[in-house]
């Protein structure tokens, strides 16, 4: 490639890429503080769900258990009293 068309080339890409940043230079303050806020409230949520799904997790496994118990005791009783499986 010719070196003009290689100038030329890199113009371009350091046009675009400036007028790509641009618009993200110029923000506000108060639209920085706006979308921080959004995304600790987002991060609480997140936690407040991980939260209530390890609780959920904890229930079930509980709930198993106690399945699992009576389970146990109606097959023994079962067994006790002749029924057959």
């Amino acid at each position: 490639m010719p070196i003009p068309l290689r100038r030329s080339a890199l113009l371009r890409a350091g046009g675009l890429a400036l007028a790509l940043a641009l618009p993200t230079a110029c923000r506000s303050p108060q639209q920085d503080a706006y979308l921080v806020e959004q995304l600790r409230q987002m991060a609480e949520e997140l936690n407040a769900s991980r939260q209530q799904t390890s609780d959920l997790q904890t229930q079930l496994d509980s709930l198993r258990g106690v399945v699992a118990r009576q389970d146990t005791l109606l097959t023994r009783l079962a067994a006790m009293a002749g029924v057959p499986r």
